[in-house]
C-alpha cells in the first residue's frame, strides 16, 4: 500500500545515509514499482484512513466483486473512474477507502513532485528470456512448497481476511484449506499468477526510461556503467 510504500522510504533512506558513511556505493535489490517510486522519487502523503472504512471495502469487494468497485467509484470519485486504474483491484480499493475517509480523490494528494536526494541514483534492470523466467518461477515455487509453504499458511488461516494475505502464494493455498481447489491446482495456480504478476511488473519498469537493461550475464558492461556515473 501507499502507506508502507512511505514508512519503507523513511526506513530504506535512513539505512541508506548509515551505509554511505562507511561505503562509496550502495546496491538496493528487488522492489515493486511502487517501492522504487517511493525510494527514488518520494510519494505524496496521504491522511489516514479509518480501519473500519478499509475492512467494510474489502469485505465489500470480496463480496460482489471489481464491478461493485468500479461502480463506486464512478459514484464517488469519478477523478480516478476516468483516469485511475480500473482493473486493478487493490489500488480500486485504495481509491474508494481513500474517497470515503477524505472526501477527496486519491489522485488529487498526487502533487508529481519528485523528491531530490543527496546521491546520484543507477536503475539497473536485469531481463531474462522468456522460457528461462517461466522455468525459474516453476522451480522458485517448488522450492517455497518444499520449505514448508503450506504449513506457514495453515498457521495465518485466521488472519486470510487481511488485506495484506491477499498475494499470490497466500490466496491460492487459502483456497485449498477451504476446499475448494486440490492442493496440485492450487500450485499450478501460483506459477500461473507468479508468471502474471512478472509480466506485469516487468510493463510497469519498462516504462521507467531511466533504467538501464541488461541480461544477467553483463557484469562487465553494468560495472563500467557504475563507474561512469562516478567520473
Amino acid at each position: 500500500s501507499a502507506v508502507s510504500a512511505i514508512t519503507f522510504e523513511q526506513y530504506a533512506l535512513q539505512k541508506t545515509e548509515a551505509l554511505f558513511r562507511h561505503h562509496e556505493i550502495v546496491i538496493m535489490a528487488g522492489g515493486t514499482g511502487l517501492y522504487i517510486k517511493a525510494f527514488c522519487e518520494g510519494l505524496d502523503l496521504i491522511p489516514g484512513i479509518d480501519p473500519a472504512i478499509r475492512e467494510e471495502i474489502i469485505q465489500s469487494y470480496q463480496e460482489k466483486g471489481i464491478a461493485w468497485l468500479q461502480q463506486q467509484l464512478g459514484e464517488k470519485d469519478p477523478l480516478f473512474s476516468q483516469k485511475g486504474e480500473m482493473q486493478n483491484p487493490q489500488r480500486m480499493m485504495r481509491a474508494l477507502e481513500v474517497v470515503q475517509s477524505t472526501g477527496q480523490s486519491v489522485l488529487s494528494f498526487h502533487k508529481g513532485e519528485k523528491a531530490k536526494r543527496d546521491f546520484n541514483i543507477i536503475k539497473i534492470g536485469l531481463e531474462l528470456p522468456t522460457e528461462l523466467l517461466k522455468r525459474k518461477i516453476q522451480k522458485r515455487v517448488d522450492a517455497m512448497i518444499g520449505s514448508g509453504l503450506l504449513e506457514e499458511v495453515k498457521q495465518l488461516s485466521s488472519y486470510q481476511h487481511l488485506n495484506a494475505l491477499h498475494t499470490v502464494g497466500y490466496a491460492e493455498l487459502f483456497e485449498y484449506l477451504d476446499g475448494k481447489i486440490s492442493l496440485q491446482r492450487a500450485i499450478e495456480q501460483i506459477k500461473t499468477h507468479t508468471r502474471q504478476y512478472a509480466k506485469r511488473q516487468f510493463t510497469w519498469l519498462r516504462k521507467d526510461q531511466t533504467i538501464n537493461w541488461f541480461s544477467p550475464g553483463q557484469v562487465k558492461e553494468i560495472i563500467e556503467l557504475v563507474e561512469s556515473a562516478r567520473s
